[in-house]
């Protein structure tokens, strides 16, 4: 236990007030009051058709900014001070993220129709819910342009507080429109939330006005774009495969084993989200920025199996505990009616303690930007999750899905394993010298 805070008090303590930390926080708790609402309002079949729309709107959330949010806060601290370069950056971006946002507006809405029969059952028009995303979504894009900008000038009281704020009025606004309009009110809140936050933001990027003017066409500097590419694609890639394949796979069980069944696989993949955010944070806020500061392989191989030996226990230990509890917890989060759900802990557990096994490894393809290893692993991922999936959701329904989870992150470590082999097992030649 002392060795497991002494590591959080060096490495990680001060950083847990970040934005991140704190948002995820909220996001946890406004998600869990909308999972009850809607278990409680709406059902399980609901259940479904929500996480469909989600993950839709997720992709193309993703797609709108084009990955460019998380390179661009970087960009932006290390140009506050040079306007030339600033003013670059910010039109670059800026403009970039608008051509690519009103294209995809258009396309969602006067493809609503067909959006609409790919993630919804052809017999539920839900194409105007469609169409209110396309107008919410350039509302979305602007609000991660502030965001990036407030973030790249070190903005985090003010971030956090648009977050708090946001998120309150986020969940209230959802949970109004669950309890007038049950189905409907939910999925016009899925589209609307994030849009929502630029109410909250306007007020946040006041006193940035100063760089409006700095915003010209004439300064788009397609230099700076491709200096983002590298990790824009790789930002965006995951970002945008892997909803469309959750998508992919609850379609399939909605169709071959039924509409509460995909409800029930979605309120488990909730409760998986939930934990994991709070772990993922923890190693996005350490990891990743640690790993980009190390050149050796001997420090690589020192924090991952550091990582493993203070934070990954806690993290097995919680696992089992969320299992032992799963009868406790399903009627909570949601309501009597998912009791099926328990069944299917023991999988996605299982898998996502896998998951981070190889996620803290697989944070070196994006430290140091190995573009085709990150590429290649998430296809192979994806392809993997998806056929694994149908293929024991065929033979056991429901509780497929999670054994497809579990044996693809399982076959995903061993490909991390196999790429970075070398670097986490091989002999250290100068320790032998000692």
């Amino acid at each position: 236990m002392k060795k497991l805070l002494n590591y959080i008090n060096n490495h990680v303590l001060v950083k847990l007030a970040s934005l991140k930390m704190a948002a995820v926080i909220i996001r946890i708790i406004g998600g869990l009051l909308t999972s009850k609402a809607i278990a409680v309002l709406i059902g399980a079949e609901g259940m479904a058709l929500i996480g469909n729309l989600r993950n839709f709107t997720k992709a193309f959330q993703a797609i709108t900014v084009l990955g460019l949010y998380e390179v661009s806060v970087k960009h932006i601290a290390s140009f506050k001070d040079d306007l030339v370069k600033l003013s670059k950056t910010v039109s670059t971006i800026f403009y970039v993220g608008f051509m690519s946002t009103v294209l995809l507006s258009i396309f969602c809405y006067f493809g609503a129709t067909l959006i609409n029969d790919i993630i919804f059952p052809t017999y539920n028009d839900y194409a105007h819910i469609i169409r209110i995303f396309a107008i919410a979504l350039p509302f979305y894009a602007l609000n991660m342009f502030s965001f990036s900008i407030m973030n790249g000038f070190s903005k985090y009281k003010t971030l956090i507080i648009i977050n708090i704020i946001g998120q309150i009025l986020g969940v209230s606004i959802t949970l109004l429109l669950i309890y007038q309009n049950k189905i409907e009110g939910a999925l016009v809140s899925v589209v609307i939330a994030e849009a929502l936050m630029f109410l909250i933001t306007l007020i946040g990027i006041i006193n940035r006005r100063s760089l409006i003017p700095l915003i010209k066409v004439s300064r788009i500097s397609w230099g700076y774009l491709k200096s983002m590419k590298t990790y824009s694609v790789m930002a965006l890639f995951s970002a945008v495969i892997l909803p469309l394949v959750a998508l992919a796979i609850r379609s399939y069980i909605i169709e071959n084993v039924g509409y509460k069944d995909a409800g029930f696989w979605e309120a488990m993949t909730r409760i998986s989200h939930y934990y994991l955010m709070l772990v993922t944070a923890l190693i996005a806020l350490y990891i990743l920025p640690r790993f980009t500061e190390i050149e050796t392989v001997q420090e690589f191989k020192k924090e991952v199996f550091g990582f493993y030996k203070t934070v990954i226990p806690f993290f097995a230990m919680g696992l089992v505990i969320i299992y032992l509890l799963k009868s406790f917890i399903v009627p909570v989060v949601f309501s009597s009616e998912f009791q099926p759900v328990e069944a299917l802990f023991f999988w996605q557990l299982l898998g996502d303690f896998v998951k981070i096994l190889s996620l803290v490894i697989a944070y070196q393809f994006l430290a140091k930007k190995m573009f085709w290893h990150y590429v290649v692993t998430e296809i192979f991922l994806v392809i993997i999750l998806y056929l694994t999936s149908i293929f024991f959701i065929d033979l056991y329904g429901v509780e497929g899905a999670v054994m497809g989870h579990f044996v693809s992150y399982l076959m995903y470590f061993a490909v991390i394993l196999l790429i970075f082999g070398s670097s986490l097992f091989g002999v250290d030649v100068n320790k032998n010298r000692e």
